[in-house]
Order: structure tokens, then sequence, then C-alpha cells
């Protein structure tokens, strides 16, 4: 039976907020691999906030997602067929699939998944890009030493959840700042922070403050707003602000400018904005790491899970309102 593809491309650019107007469901029968190819069946998609600047047309860091062509995305899955030496039938490998049940790749870009004892999908979280992107920001950015107090926005999200843990495992006081009191629960009692924060509370100014009465010497900044303003007025001397993300700061709609630089210079605070692609070289130790503290449950991680193709858009859009608990994926076969 010849097996179906089921992938959404982009159909076009957003005018304003992302919409399901903006992508579209194809279906099309699975080419098998040529010479030196791979033919992955993807078993879980990663949703991650990158991917709606992405959908832009203007300037930025990567290139704008084409129009009708699959949507870009991390996948983790299982090889099927293989016709390029180092892969074989049965090896479960991490790729940038994108929006589709089944890949064909050159193999180029795949990463055999090394240690089978950890759950597959958490190599798209806490043992992928998002790990692996907390473990930059804290350990060559920020650098926290023991008594240092450390701020991560969006603190129960794929990043944040590892940057927070990274910190505690160093020494540092970690606050978080996540959205509602569910997630801030999560954050102190099972993620292990001195403290979390609601942003959405009518008192949120005045609780972190309470919270970072020592001041703040760490900043990881994955959403911007008004909470990131409200830091860098609390910033000690020499603090170290690294910036991921800035989800509520136009990657759907307005910008929200920062109104509060004059402590960049007061403080004599280093801010840095980063992108993990740029950085493939610390990506094997980084990746060995991670691994073993997930291993070890040093780090632990929470799925947002959606199930199927089909579940996607309604998945993404979700995300970029905070919508997910931990790292949201699609389960796709």
């Amino acid at each position: 039976m010849a097996l179906v593809n089921r992938k959404f491309v982009l159909a076009s650019r957003p005018q304003g907020p992302a919409g399901p107007e903006n992508f579209r469901l194809i279906e099309e029968p699975v080419r098998s691999p040529g010479e030196g190819e791979v033919l992955v069946r993807n078993r879980f998609l990663s949703l991650d906030p990158y991917m709606r600047g992405r959908m832009n047309a203007g300037k930025s860091y990567a290139p704008p997602q084409p129009v009708g062509e699959v949507m870009i995305g991390g996948t983790v899955g299982e090889v099927i067929a293989a016709r390029r030496d180092g892969f074989e039938v049965g090896d479960l490998v991490v790729g940038m699939g994108g929006w589709q049940e089944y890949s064909l790749s050159d193999g180029k870009a795949l990463r055999k998944i090394p240690q089978p004892g950890i759950a597959i999908e958490a190599w798209l979280g806490p043992v992928g890009m998002p790990g692996v992107t907390a473990w930059y920001g804290i350990t060559r950015i920020i650098a926290p030493k023991p008594g240092e107090t450390v701020v991560v926005s969006a603190a129960t999200g794929a990043v944040g959840t590892v940057a927070g843990q990274l910190a505690k495992l160093a020494g540092a006081r970690v606050i978080g700042i996540a959205g509602g009191p569910a997630k801030c629960r999560y954050a102190v009692e099972e993620l292990g922070y001195d403290a979390c924060i609601d942003h959405r509370a009518a008192d949120f100014a005045a609780r972190l403050a309470d919270a970072a009465d020592k001041g703040i010497d760490g900043v990881f900044e994955n959403v911007g707003g008004e909470p990131l303003n409200r830091c860098m007025g609390m910033l000690n001397t020499f603090a170290r602000i690294a910036i991921c993300g800035l989800v509520a700061s136009g990657y759907d709609g307005s910008p929200t400018p920062l109104s509060n630089v004059g402590p960049v210079l007061v403080s004599r605070a280093t801010m840095q904005g980063f992108i993990v692609s740029d950085h493939m070289n610390i990506w094997p130790q980084a990746l060995e790491e991670l691994a073993r503290h997930v291993a070890a449950s040093r780090i632990r991680w929470r799925e947002t899970i959606a199930e199927g193709i089909e579940a996607a858009p309604a998945a993404f859009f979700e995300m970029l309102k905070g919508g997910n608990f931990g790292k949201q994926l699609v389960r796709l076969t």
C-alpha cells in the first residue's frame, strides 16, 4: 500500500496576527528515497515561537519561510528507508522535517539519537534546540555565580524550564516569570525555582520587586514586554542579560518598546541577543551535559501534546498566546 504524506504549507503571509487562512493542508504520495537520501516517518513535531517570525517577509536572522513550501519545524522520527551510508531502517533521528508526517532528507542535517533510554520527544525539548538555547544563555552569557539572582521569563516554557534549572544547578537564586498560578506553582514545586511571579497579576511589579529585593544579576529573556522593562530597573552592577526570544514584542502583533535602557549604562550591564544556530560548535558539549542531567532527573520537563498533523495550526496559535504548559509538541504518527 502506497504511503500518503500529509503536510502543512505556508499559504500566505499574515497581515497582523497569524490565522488558519495562512496554512494549507496538502496530501501527496510519499516518494521512495533516491541515492543518498533517507526517508523518515516523523513521530513528533516541535512548535516554537521562532516560526511566527519566519512567516513574515521582513529582514531577520534567517530567511523567511517560503510561501507554498512545507512549514519549517524540528521533528523526531524513525528511518523507514535509507539509501545513504550511516543510516539504517529503525534508526531514531532528530532533524528539521517540518510540519509533515514523512520527510525525505540527504541526511546531512539528521542527528541519530545516541541514548534511546531517554524519551524520544525529549530530543525536541530539554535535549534539543530549546535545551541548547538555555544552556548557551545560562553558561556562556549569564554565567551565574553561587548566590546571584537570575530571573527567567517564560519560566515553564521549553527553554525557560531548562534555563531556570541550569541556573539552580550553578547555585543561583532563581526567580521565574510565568502566566498563571498553576505555572508558577509548577516552577517552584517541581522545577525548584526560589520564587515565580505571575505576570498577569495586578500587583506583578510589587511582587517582582519583593522577590528580587537584592537586585538582579542575570536575566534570561524569552518574552520581552513590560516584565523585561521592570527587570531593567533592578539590575545589579555588571548584570548580564541574555535575550533569546521576544514573543510579546512583535512576533504576532505590535511591538512593546524597551523603555528603560538607562540602567544598562548605570549598572554597566551586558545585554546580548543570541541565536543558538550561530553556535553549532557548542552543541556536542551542551547535548552531552543536558542528556546526563535529564537521565539523572536533575532536569525535569513537561509537555503539551496535540494529536495529529491537522491539530498543528491551532496548537501553534495557542502556544503564541501562552496557552501551552511546557514544550508544545504535535504527535504525528
